[in-house]
């Protein structure tokens, strides 16, 4: 079985407009070692699932189907929970030790008003109760050096508007890392053993950037992470995916390997955004027309028939089932 197992995974959300579905039957699967790029546009689901991962989902939100976690289970067996049936106090125990998120924006997650080294450390004795407050500050700072932040000690003491954006960003990647991990611990069993990273690259340079995705996948690597990183940005996925799955409006409607996916693209969803990518061998940028629909207005049939150029009128009748395009490649569409 894989590290992470989701079928059929759906999120009903209630608004005054009636019941809406922001991920809506969602497969997908996640190895250890593995990196997964989830892309789509904005509004396209991409978060709401992770939050439905992290059991993080608003009020009111009810997800169904399943979502099953390969947990470790001492030093040679593992346990496998369904995420979505657990309560609050099985999260508490697992989140942040077996799944861990780093989120978008360092700045909403990190508390002002506290120094950084003092954050991790909470985060980790949140896992182990039992710990001293020098053995915290240890753990504290061996997570500082696994996520690369120079001079761990001095920026410990730091407070987050004393940081840059990148180091800020360290500072989630290793407080993320931190819960559950040993002081020693270096190895595959040191720290959560899926990590879900939201557009942690936003709003960095193309150099702080690239640095981001070099630590997060020689950590992948080295820890034997399974990896889910979202983004809209398909040049940066390219960087770090073994793997590709594209959402919109709330389906994946192509998965399959990244190198596959980005060479040969086989739903025109997945086509319109590579041709809205810059890239420097062409020219002018051709924008996808049109917006992602409502989720309170979807079209019949495909959600993508109104914007897309090959539409044909079967494409309203129902909703394309996912086909085979190539080894290990498939897409949501009539046209495969």
């Amino acid at each position: 079985m894989a590290l992470l197992e989701v079928g059929g995974l759906t999120v009903e959300l209630p608004t005054a407009a009636g019941v809406i579905r922001p991920v809506n039957d969602v497969s997908l699967h996640v190895e250890a070692g593995e990196a997964l790029g989830l892309v789509g546009e904005s509004g396209s689901g991409k978060t709401m699932l992770a939050l439905a991962l992290m059991g993080l989902l608003p009020e009111g939100a009810r997800a169904r189907g399943d979502a099953r976690l390969a947990s470790r289970n001492g030093a040679h067996s593992r346990t496998v929970r369904n995420l979505l049936s657990l309560t609050e106090r099985e999260w508490r125990d697992i989140r942040g030790r077996e799944i861990a998120m780093v989120f978008q924006e360092p700045m909403t997650s990190l508390n002002p008003v506290m120094r950084v080294g003092v954050q991790i450390e909470e985060a980790v004795r949140v896992h182990e109760r039992g710990l001293t407050r020098g053995e915290a500050t240890r753990r504290a700072i061996a997570a500082f050096e696994r996520a690369a932040v120079p001079e761990p000690e001095k920026r410990a003491q730091q407070y987050p508007h004393q940081l840059s954006g990148g180091l800020r960003q360290r500072v989630m990647i290793a407080m993320a890392l931190a819960g559950g991990s040993s002081e020693q611990g270096k190895g595959p069993s040191a720290g959560p053993r899926l990590l879900i990273a939201d557009e942690p690259t936003t709003a960095l340079d193309v150099t702080v950037q690239k640095q981001i995705l070099d630590l997060l996948d020689r950590l992948r690597r080295e820890l034997r992470l399974g990896l889910i990183f979202i983004t809209h940005d398909l040049g940066v996925v390219a960087q770090v995916a073994d793997r590709l799955a594209v959402m919109y409006a709330g389906r994946i409607v192509e998965e399959g390997p990244a190198r596959d996916v980005l060479a040969r693209p086989r739903h025109p969803y997945t086509e319109g955004l590579l041709a809205a990518s810059p890239r420097l061998e062409k020219g002018a940028l051709q924008p996808i027309p049109g917006n992602v629909p409502r989720l309170d207005d979807l079209p019949p049939g495909c959600a993508f028939e109104p914007r897309c150029p090959l539409r044909r009128a079967e494409c309203s009748e129902c909703v394309p089932e996912m086909r085979p395009a190539g080894p290990g490649h498939r897409a949501r569409c009539i046209l495969v």
